[in-house]
C-alpha cells in the first residue's frame, strides 16, 4: 500500500513541479550524515562554507557520499568515494548550470 501511495505522489509531484524544483526540494532535505540535513548544512559542516561557495570538487565529493552518508565521509574519503567523485565531476561538465 505504501508503494502505491509513493507512486501516486511521485506522479503528482512531477506534474505540478519542474525538475529544477524537485531537485531543489531534494537537495535541501536530503540526509548528509548524523544531524546534517540539506546541502547548506552539509557545506557548513564539512567545508565551513556556504553551499553557494562550494567548489565543483567539494560539491562532487558531497554528492559522492549520498548513498551512504553515515558510512562514507567527504573529509576522509575512501578510494571508492574518490572514484565516485571523479565520475560525478566528469558528468558535471555536461550540466547546463556549470
Amino acid at each position: 500500500m505504501r508503494k502505491i501511495a509513493e507512486a501516486y505522489y511521485t506522479v503528482l509531484i512531477e506534474i505540478v513541479w519542474s525538475k529544477e524544483r524537485i531537485f531543489e526540494i531534494y537537495i535541501n532535505t536530503v540526509h548528509w550524515g548524523k544531524g546534517i540535513m540539506g546541502a547548506e548544512a552539509a557545506s557548513k559542516k564539512y567545508f565551513s562554507t556556504s553551499s553557494f561557495s562550494l567548489t565543483p570538487y567539494q560539491a562532487a565529493l558531497l554528492a559522492a557520499i549520498l548513498p551512504k552518508p553515515n558510512t562514507w565521509s567527504p573529509i576522509n574519503p575512501s578510494r571508492h568515494v574518490r572514484e565516485r567523485q571523479k565520475r560525478i565531476m566528469k558528468e558535471m561538465v555536461k550540466m547546463p548550470l556549470l
